[in-house]
């Protein structure tokens, strides 16, 4: 069987054409490894250009009697996509097996989103008496100024500042650039950090454009941004589901209740299709909907 030398050239055509982030090749290589790991455990000794539209059909129930869940199966099948897409360009193959195949109908559930109070009490319970203190602050403050992934947020670097005209530089999904602007309060925040105690960290090599660090003087670890932002959750005893993702979906939000133009958003997000965006025109509906209820005399 050729598995290994396709997946090969499938993780150069993920990397050098269509640009994807180590993070995103490689989870759709593991994807396809579920696929030939079925196989194998079905004794089916099949190159790629073997694969039939049943094998695929087998394989899905197959995750589905192991109660992997629609979105997992939905992922899954994107890799898969993805992988015959490969063969059909590099022309191994003349037809597409995954073509055929329907992706799991998924319910689309809305993300927890902070109200400004919320965001409020988060930052409020930061102590700024302390040097970490004074980076958290500034970097939820970016997060909810600019709508930032964790990704992105973790790669600012300070050569993509441009304070003077309020905007940052971004290097988004794919190795997309894009401009943001920042407010005046993260701004502030974050001149704070880089004046006051972003100084006096002993960076380590190769690290000295990375505006976000740790005590050692290393970027900091999209975890370690996840645990900092799940302890002032707690300290603020706000009991949503909240993540550094989650200030991304509030400053959507906010801008589309607040009436901007959904293109505009799409632009700040960085999302390459306006669908994505959408879903934050659904967030509005139920904010109206709430708010039709509460003010409503006879709602």
């Amino acid at each position: 069987m050729n598995w290994d030398l396709h997946f090969k050239g499938f993780k150069n055509y993920l990397r050098l054409e269509r640009g994807l982030s180590d993070n995103s090749w490689q989870a759709y290589l593991r994807d396809v490894r579920k696929l030939l790991e079925y196989l194998e455990l079905r004794g089916l000794s099949l190159n790629p250009q073997e694969v039939e539209v049943a094998h695929l059909s087998d394989f899905l129930r197959y995750l589905s009697d192991l109660g992997v869940a629609e979105a997992s199966q939905a992922r899954i099948l994107s890799g898969l996509k993805g992988f015959f897409k490969y063969l059909l360009v590099e022309e191994i193959i003349l037809d597409s097996p995954v073509a055929l195949i329907e992706s799991p109908r998924l319910s689309r559930k809305l993300p927890d989103v902070l109200s400004l109070e919320e965001i409020e009490k988060m930052l409020s319970v930061i102590d700024l008496s302390r040097a970490d203190g004074t980076r958290n602050r500034a970097m939820l403050e970016i997060l909810y100024s600019s709508g930032l992934r964790v990704s992105e947020l973790i790669s600012l670097k300070i050569s993509d500042l441009y304070l003077n005209i309020d905007f940052l530089k971004i290097l988004g999904k794919g190795n997309k650039e894009r401009f943001v602007p920042v407010g005046q309060d993260a701004k502030k925040h974050l001149q704070l950090y880089l004046e006051y105690v972003r100084c006096h960290v002993p960076i380590k090599a190769g690290q000295e454009d990375y505006i976000f660090l740790n005590r050692r003087g290393s970027a900091l670890s999209r975890v370690m941004v996840f645990m900092i932002v799940k302890e002032l959750t707690a300290l603020a005893g706000i009991k949503k589901n909240v993540s550094p993702h989650t200030f991304r979906h509030s400053f959507a939000t906010h801008l589309i209740e607040g009436g901007a133009d959904l293109r505009a958003v799409q632009a700040m997000l960085g999302h390459e299709s306006i669908t994505t965006t959408e879903i934050y025109t659904h967030l509005d509906r139920d904010y109206l909907r709430q708010t039709m209820r509460d003010y409503h005399p006879r709602s």
